[in-house]
């Protein structure tokens, strides 16, 4: 097992969503928990909801992962409070889309601080205690946006395919050490992503979300596949199996899926805007 009994984790964007989830299944596990998210009020929530679920100690910390001051001073309260970290789990994310040349630049510095930088930071607080233990273990949330780079969605594949890239370095690197390394990439499931998103055309948000409502997986299952994956030590979670079929499609014959998934896109597109008009 990667984690031992009760492990002592820190989860980013632990106010909701996911990583509201991800704590309470660690909580059932009885771990110690501090809950990070940039919105203190709402890490208090999911504080309150793990330590009913059985954490044996929880806290809350107003963190914004874009801001590497912030994301030390994560890390140096987990190491007060707990002694260490057993899991870190970089979840804290956001979302914008549209065609490359028209998001605002704005958009592309606002999603690549926090999806991208807030998992560096992340990293580069975290792993040197984790090296002085040898111990430890990492989980960053990316998306199967990252394996497939669907289009009309450069910045948030950007930002995933590159903590794809990060973990996959990460595990060759700290592999040796007995630091494991997993990287969540699940497809479309129910979350409020959509709601603190920079989707400026109406259309895109209403099929983001249909996209989301349609997933049979929740929130609760993604979190539960996610730390199992963690504790058998794989690298890559995929929890959907749309997912890990797409990303077998796209290994076998890349061009011919790059090709294939603009045309798609807007057949997708047309049939959304005849549905509800």
């Amino acid at each position: 097992m990667s984690l031992p009994q009760h492990p002592r984790a820190v989860v980013t964007g632990g106010g909701g969503g996911l990583g509201r989830a991800l704590c309470i299944e660690l909580a059932k596990r009885g771990a110690r928990i501090l809950v990070a998210d940039v919105r203190k009020d709402t890490a208090e929530e999911t504080a309150i909801l793990a330590r009913d679920a059985g954490a044996r100690d929880v806290f809350a910390m107003g963190v914004d992962v874009a801001k590497s001051d912030e994301v030390e001073k994560l890390a140096a309260e987990a190491e007060s409070r707990f002694g260490g970290t057993d899991l870190l789990v970089n979840n804290a994310g956001v979302a914008t889309a549209g065609i490359t040349g028209e998001v605002p630049l704005t958009d592309w510095e606002w999603i690549v601080g926090i999806n991208l930088w807030g998992v560096v930071y992340g990293c580069h607080h975290f792993v040197p205690k984790m090296k002085e233990r040898r111990a430890g273990h990492i989980l960053n949330v990316a998306s199967a946006a990252g394996l497939l780079c669907a289009p009309q969605m450069g910045p948030y594949n950007v930002t995933k395919a590159a903590v794809v890239a990060l973990s996959e370095t990460l595990y060759a690197e700290l592999g040796p050490l007995d630091i494991g390394v997993t990287v969540l990439c699940p497809m479309f499931f129910k979350t409020g992503i959509i709601e603190n998103s920079r989707l400026s055309n109406q259309q895109d948000r209403a099929l983001g979300q249909r996209l989301l409502d349609r997933e049979k997986l929740s929130a609760e299952d993604v979190a539960r596949k996610a730390l199992e994956s963690v504790e058998k030590k794989h690298l890559y979670a995929v929890p959907m199996a749309n997912g890990r079929w797409l990303w077998r499609m796209k290994r076998t014959a890349p061009e011919t899926f790059h090709w294939a998934s603009g045309g798609i896109l807007t057949k997708v597109k047309q049939r959304f805007s005849r549905v509800t008009k």
